[in-house]
């Protein structure tokens, strides 16, 4: 008798999955919205572990002319916008409809959970507005020592290094924007791009590295935020959050004895922010833990992916290296003491159009995720239920060859100024737009583009022979961020040779 209750069990557990299995499966079908047939249990996801994100959204854009498209996160369904002006609405226009990401981290994960980038309302506008001040002129250009001693340090590595055709790209800058966002970040002195060893950076090459389990971890967090706490499942390696803490812990106390009532830096103002509190409640050590590592995070593994690709791309293409030479080598003799300044160099037309090209090719995140917190007119033929996941399908539209004629040409003219006021508003969204738009904006471009100037004034860059050429390269399969999925090597040679 019990067998049989348990048969007939299972049997109606299996009627009732198939019938939802096919009901959800016609959920785009029914409502007129272009979509792939979805796979019974991964949904639209079959592409995980096997490439890269980014070039998946770039072949969804490709293979649907349509201004969205409707997947499945397993069986949850979600629409990718491929349109501009739904995008502007999605953004900016309709925020208050989106005014939260989908992944999330969950509770069993504060330091990745209460963080700016995963964390929803009403914490989310609480953070947002204290950190803005951290990114103020005045505040970058107090950063001056730090880019200049950093920058100097990467040019005594490569220097120092015998046989310059054996630096991995993507370990040298990682090294280099580990140094400058840990420093931002903590607070603390840090040798890796000099050396190429330091904790923290043993914490950052943990980051870099994904494999099957953290591989699930993030698949959770970013596309079935349900398994998270279910599983206990983490942004951060536990090591890492554990490392923070106690660095963290460290560092503050000596801030403390030592600060004023001014805040000069991140760490300062993550420090006033605990003791002025937020909603008239307490700011957790968990909640000011968080948004260090997330500094650290967003910045060290995205910059130093920007400048691995810039550097990798401006090696053959020695016409825009020669151009990019000359307006650096212009600007530096106009300094008295050779050094470049961080306004100066922010209003160079070329070194920008550069740093733009390269991110417009190679974003590190091409996809903006929102979730819809009511009912949504997306246009007039479609309307999604409250629930609904979007993506911005941001690198679909900055690879779209009507926008960007030959987009996998690296061309850094596009972004001139008498060529970008032409490029349609929001086809280039590399930090988002709208108020959640990446906070660390101003500081990845200030790392980026003195990296790149530096080395440009002492080196000249060139392929290594039987190198795979730019689009040829191979990215991560693992990660969800768009970065090299191989080691990348270009060889350089001194511009001060005796």
């Amino acid at each position: 008798m019990i067998a049989f209750f348990s048969i007939v069990i299972v049997v109606c557990i299996i009627t009732w999955g198939y019938f939802r299995w096919v009901n959800l499966s016609q959920f785009w079908k029914r409502r007129g919205v272009p979509h792939l047939p979805p796979h019974p249990i991964l949904g639209s996801l079959t592409f995980l572990q096997r490439k890269n994100p980014a070039t998946w959204m770039i072949e969804m854009y490709q293979n649907f002319n349509t201004p969205y498209v409707g997947i499945w996160l397993f069986w949850r369904p979600a629409l990718i916008i491929n349109s501009p002006e739904i995008a502007k609405n999605v953004l900016v226009k309709d925020f208050d409809y989106f005014r939260d990401r989908f992944l999330s981290s969950g509770s069993s994960d504060p330091v990745g959970g209460l963080n700016l980038f995963t964390t929803n309302d009403p914490l989310w506008s609480s953070l947002r507005r204290r950190l803005t001040s951290t990114f103020t002129s005045s505040k970058l250009k107090a950063m001056q020592p730090l880019i200049d001693t950093k920058t100097s340090e990467l040019v005594k590595r490569i220097q120092s290094t015998e046989d310059k055709t054996k630096i991995s790209l993507r370990y040298l800058f990682t090294d280099f924007t580990t140094d400058i966002f840990a420093t931002a970040a903590f607070g603390i002195k840090t040798n890796a791009t000099l050396t190429g060893k330091d904790p923290m950076r043993t914490i950052t090459a943990a980051f870099m590295k994904f494999d099957l389990y953290r591989g699930l971890n993030w698949i959770s967090i970013f596309f079935f935020p349900k398994l998270v706490d279910i599983f206990r499942f983490s942004l951060f390696p536990k090591s890492a959050t554990d490392h923070f803490r106690r660095v963290f812990n460290i560092v503050s106390q000596q801030r403390l004895s030592k600060r004023n009532s001014e805040s000069k830096d991140f760490l300062d103002v993550l420090l006033k922010m605990k003791e002025e509190g937020a909603n008239a409640e307490a700011i957790s050590d968990d909640i000011i833990i968080a948004q260090a590592a997330i500094f650290l995070f967003g910045g060290f593994e995205t910059s130093g992916s920007i400048l691995s690709f810039a550097t990798y791309e401006l090696a053959f293409h020695q016409d825009v290296q020669e151009k990019l030479y000359n307006e650096l080598k212009e600007v530096q003799m106009q300094s008295k003491d050779g050094r470049l300044d961080i306004t100066k160099l922010a209003e160079l037309p070329y070194i920008n159009a550069v740093a733009k090209e390269t991110l417009r090719k190679y974003v590190p995140m091409g996809w903006l995720d929102r979730v819809a917190a009511m009912d949504y007119k997306v246009d007039d033929n479609l309307t999604i239920p409250a629930g609904t996941p979007i993506y911005v399908n941001a690198i679909g539209m900055q690879h779209d060859s009507n926008i960007y004629p030959d987009p996998e040409t690296f061309n850094p003219d596009r972004f001139l100024p008498e060529n970008a006021k032409n490029i349609q508003p929001y086809t280039y969204l590399p930090f988002g737009d709208g108020p959640r738009h990446c906070i660390g904006k101003r500081f990845a471009q200030i790392s980026v583009r003195h990296g790149i100037a530096n080395l440009i004034l002492n080196y000249q860059i060139v392929p290594v022979p039987g190198a795979p050429k730019p689009n040829e390269v191979e990215f991560e399969k693992q990660g969800l961020f768009l970065v090299p999925g191989q080691h990348l090597y270009v060889n350089f040679v001194s511009r001060n040779q005796d």
